[in-house]
């Protein structure tokens, strides 16, 4: 069932928040937008700026907010935080905006219990699991945008290679969004036709390109980064579909960031699987039979998360969820 009510909160207006919002509203996707930043005087540019856009996109309220007003909100954007810099990890940037995480979630606690939350900011799996952690809301009610931009990544270049529209490829980044992150060859599709071992539109399997591929997948955002010194404009994109999918109840399938629970033997961490999204948040998991080599990458990607987790939160990784209401 579709929310009808479709009042969106995004916190930051830095880069991200800017995209995700501009996304928001040329798609419609919302009727009101609440931009939030410390720099108040920022977000009431970028609303103004928005707002001038109603005569080409269509009645979208966009308006600057305290955390009060987000009470109105059915979803909330998280965007806040430091960004990455050149030459450093998603998790180098851990400690910094684990500290701009607890401030903020102790005010949507007391002013929004019941939205549902879309992480976006990085290390976006440990800052899933740290919300998950000091939020009164159920762990199901928050999602990180997760590998989404890194299966759009993947799709894009495999589309590119084989000559075919990205929307027509099925192959998934999975794990850990950033360096441990692996692709799930075993059952990329095109057509219902798996890539490994067949020639599709006169393209022959070549793995070596194919590996190609996928570490250029990998190297995304440092090659953008390099370029521009951000990433935003495809992860704005990723956020507004995932809050589409959330207000529209669709029950789609997308690779976010949830917490594991004994899938795959791995429990008491965040990371990506394919998982069914409605207005109530995550519904569950989709399981893919990964072969040996991608659980062990998988595997691996836990260990790396865990490891960070034990350091945002120290004591805490490897705990099971909570499960107390929404407040």
């Amino acid at each position: 069932m579709a929310i009808q009510k479709r009042t969106v909160g995004v916190i930051g207006t830095g880069n991200v928040g800017v995209a995700a919002a501009y996304a928001l509203f040329m798609q419609q996707t919302a009727s009101d937008l609440i931009l939030l930043d410390k720099d108040e005087r920022r977000a009431e540019g970028e609303a103004l700026d928005l707002m001038h856009g109603q005569t080409f996109a269509g009645p979208t309220r966009v308006r600057v907010g305290d955390y009060a007003d987000l009470s109105e909100a059915q979803v909330i954007v998280m965007a806040a935080g430091v960004g990455q810099r050149p030459g450093e990890t998603r998790l180098d940037l851990m400690e910094r905006n684990v500290a701009v995480f607890r401030a903020i979630l102790t005010e949507l606690d007391r002013h929004a219990p019941t939205a549902l939350l879309v992480i976006a900011t990085n290390p976006v799996d440990v800052l899933t699991y740290v919300a998950q952690e000091l939020s009164t809301r159920p762990p199901q009610r928050i999602l990180g945008t997760g590998t989404m931009l890194d299966t759009a990544r993947f799709r894009s270049l495999l589309g590119e290679h084989y000559g075919v529209d990205p929307r027509s490829v099925h192959a998934y980044i999975l794990g850990e969004h950033g360096d441990t992150e692996f692709p799930v060859w075993s059952d990329a599709r095109i057509g219902g036709l798996r890539l490994v071992g067949n020639t599709i539109n006169g393209r022959p399997y070549d793995r070596p390109a194919l590996d190609a591929i996928f570490e250029r997948t990998r190297r995304s955002a440092y090659d953008i980064i390099e370029r521009k010194g951000y990433t935003n404009l495809a992860i704005g994109l990723v956020i507004a579909r995932l809050v589409q999918t959330i207000l529209d109840g669709q029950h789609s399938v997308l690779p976010v960031s949830v917490r594991l629970q004994g899938e795959y033997g791995i429990s008491g961490v965040c990371l990506s699987l394919p998982g069914i999204v409605s207005e109530n948040g995550l519904e569950t998991s989709i399981l893919p039979e990964l072969d040996d080599t991608e659980l062990a990458a998988m595997h691996h990607s836990a260990n790396v998360l865990r490891e960070r987790i034990g350091e945002a939160l120290p004591g805490q990784a490897g705990q099971e969820p909570k499960t107390q209401g929404a407040g």
